[in-house]
Parts: C-alpha cells; sequence; structure tokens
C-alpha cells in the first residue's frame, strides 16, 4: 500500500493521482480572447433592445440606433474573425482546449468563439467529444447544436435559440425557433443539465414561447 501511495504522490510529472497540469500561459490567453468575444455584444444587445436603443444611441453619439449598430457590428466582427484564426491555431495544437488543459471558465472560450463564427458546423464533433468527456458543460454543448441545426433550416432539439422572422400572412415576430417533439423538449434540458425550462428560457430572452412549425415559417 505504501509504494502505491508513493507512487501515486511521485509521479514523473510531479503531479498528484487524478490531478491535471494547467497550462497557464494558454489558460491567460483563453481569458483574453474571451474579453474580445464579449467586447461590444453588451452594447450590440442594448442597441437592440427598442426600450435601450434610443438612449444608447445617444449616449454613443450617433443619430440613428442603425448607425450605431452598423459601427459596433464592423469592430466586433473584426475582433471575431481574428479569435477565430486564433483557436484554430490552439485545435491544431491541443484540440479542443479543456478543462484539464486550461481550467473553468476558461474551458468555456473557445465554445464562444466558435458559437459566434460561421464554422460551427465544421467543429460540432470536437465539441461533442469535449462534452462527452466533461471538458466542457454538456449545455454549452447543446446550444451549439441546436444553432448548428437552426442554421441547417432544422428543427432544434433543446429550445435554446430565438430568432426573429416573418411568418406566413404575419409581420415579423420574434419566435423559439421549432423544436424537434416539443412535448419532451423540458425532459431533453434536464439530462443536459439546462436549470430552466424552455417557457422560462423565452421569457429571459424577451420572447413569449410557442409550438412553432417549420412550416409556419416562409
Amino acid at each position: 500500500m505504501r509504494k502505491i501511495m508513493v507512487a501515486c504522490l511521485v509521479t514523473i510529472s510531479g503531479i498528484a493521482c487524478g490531478q491535471h497540469k494547467i497550462n497557464h500561459a494558454l489558460k491567460k490567453q483563453m481569458d483574453s480572447i474571451m474579453v474580445l468575444d464579449q467586447k461590444y455584444r453588451d452594447t450590440l444587445m442594448m442597441l437592440m433592445n427598442p426600450q435601450k436603443a434610443d438612449s444608447t444611441t445617444k449616449s454613443l453619439s450617433f443619430k440613428a440606433a442603425g448607425d450605431a449598430s452598423t459601427h459596433y457590428w464592423r469592430l466586433q466582427n473584426r475582433l471575431d474573425s481574428l479569435n477565430v484564426v486564433f483557436i484554430e491555431s490552439v485545435f491544431n495544437k491541443y484540440g479542443y482546449p479543456g478543462r484539464t488543459l486550461v481550467d473553468t471558465p476558461a474551458n468555456k472560450a473557445a465554445w464562444y468563439i466558435i458559437q459566434h463564427s460561421n464554422k460551427i458546423h465544421q467543429y460540432m464533433l470536437m465539441m461533442k467529444k469535449a462534452a462527452d468527456e466533461n471538458e466542457l458543460p454538456y449545455r454549452l454543448y447543446a446550444m451549439m447544436l441546436d444553432r448548428d441545426l437552426m442554421n441547417q433550416g432544422k428543427e432544434q432539439v433543446y429550445g435554446t435559440q430565438v430568432i426573429c422572422r416573418k411568418f406566413k400572412n404575419i409581420t415579423d415576430e420574434c419566435i423559439v425557433w421549432p423544436i424537434k417533439d416539443p412535448e419532451k423538449v423540458n425532459e431533453r434540458r434536464k439530462t443536459a443539465d439546462f436549470t430552466s425550462t424552455v417557457e422560462q428560457n423565452a421569457i429571459r430572452l424577451g420572447v413569449a414561447y410557442r409550438v412553432i412549425k417549420l412550416s409556419d415559417i416562409q
């Protein structure tokens, strides 16, 4: 028993059994790109909020919310593009930079970068593997899966994605994107570690939840 304990405490890497050596330099980079990912998004969210758009536009010294939005999306899109280049270099070297490599919450950084890119479908298998191995919270993989399905014009699974679209014979409306087997969506959300129902999540996003079919959307 003593030999086993010694072997456990004194390993070649100098790390106790069951522990992993965090790459602190990479963790710091992950923290930095998270800051860049969110740099202008709070401002853009306020510009998209009808109740805050006018005051936000005025505080930013723009005449119209549309002009302010265009300006800040241009800035954010440039940062997003640079972040994707960086994170793909990380993928090539390490695979997904998850919990055992960069600790938490830095393990979410790569997910945010890809979630805000046009390369979601390309990295779905990597995200699934990271979630299955507890390197990434499973609910984040679930959100990315929903967005990937929505981008393909398919029904989402967990009801996380909201979009504003025009319906047949109806004006523009913000809705929860159509869900596969909506009667069981809250059961699936629970297994994916969501703490809210699809109805509660819709309210959080400022949308009144109702069941929508793909055929309802123009």
